[in-house]
């Protein structure tokens, strides 16, 4: 089964980016050539970008408070497992122990290194960070990988405390929904929602299926069309009944 994920909000929209481009980090940084190692930069660098608004850390420590105020409210619940329950609240109370820890603008310390945003101009030129363009550059990048892996690390450190905090809401919020089974006649389908208030949608289509979901939606109702995948012509919707689990997410 393939997941795609639709958010319905801005906030989620981010959370959603930002836990992508952690994910790219996790994985580059394990790398040891100087290839790896400049991905793991440019996806620090779009982080950076993604993370800084103003308003950013305040609406991740919102979203933290209101699903804790949610879980709150299943204390004394005999359905709900006491151990489960103060270990997730635990969980929140530390990521935003880790938040409330983080000062100023997020990403600050990277905007005041001249060195790193001297390559974060020049790198968001097509080739502009060839060897040529940035000698400084070219020369950390033939230093020994762990060395190079340490300087990475330190700069990504401070930004740790929001990877944990989306973790949790992310992860809340998808076990959040009730997957259910759905056939989208000739590659339509359509559901009304209501007013109901979904902050995420979930798709999972069997990989064999040779369908892509293309989604919209807002309170009022849901659209899902299936395309045909193709990479080098324009894509058309599939002509056959595809069926597929279909989860709404909301906390």
């Amino acid at each position: 089964m393939i997941t795609f994920e639709y958010p319905l909000n801005e906030r989620i929209r981010t959370l959603l980016r930002l836990e992508d481009l952690f994910a790219r980090i996790a994985h580059t940084l394990r790398g040891d050539s100087p290839i790896d190692h400049h991905a793991t930069l440019i996806a620090l660098f779009d982080m950076l970008e993604v993370a800084s608004r103003s308003e950013f850390k305040v609406d991740l420590l919102q979203e933290l408070e209101r699903q804790r105020q949610s879980l709150l409210a299943f204390r004394d619940n005999p359905d709900i497992s006491e151990e489960a329950l103060s270990g997730a609240l635990y969980e929140i109370e530390q990521a935003t122990a880790g938040l409330l820890s983080v000062s100023g603008k997020i990403g600050h310390y990277l905007r005041e290194n001249d060195w790193l945003m001297g390559i974060r101009s020049r790198a968001a030129i097509p080739g502009g960070a060839c060897q040529f363009d940035l000698p400084a550059y070219y020369h950390w990048q033939n230093r020994e990988a762990d060395a190079r892996r340490r300087d990475l690390e330190a700069w990504i450190r401070p930004m740790l405390p929001i990877r944990d905090g989306l973790t949790i809401v992310l992860r809340l919020l998808r076990a959040s929904g009730r997957p259910d089974m759905q056939t989208a006649c000739r590659g339509n389908y359509q559901l009304t929602m209501g007013g109901r208030p979904i902050q995420m949608v979930r798709v999972r289509v069997p990989l064999t299926a040779q369908a892509v979901p293309e989604i919209s939606a807002n309170k009022y109702v849901l659209n899902v069309r299936f395309m045909r995948p193709d990479t080098v012509s324009r894509p058309r919707q599939c002509e056959n009944d595809i069926e597929f689990e279909l989860t709404l997410c909301n906390l």
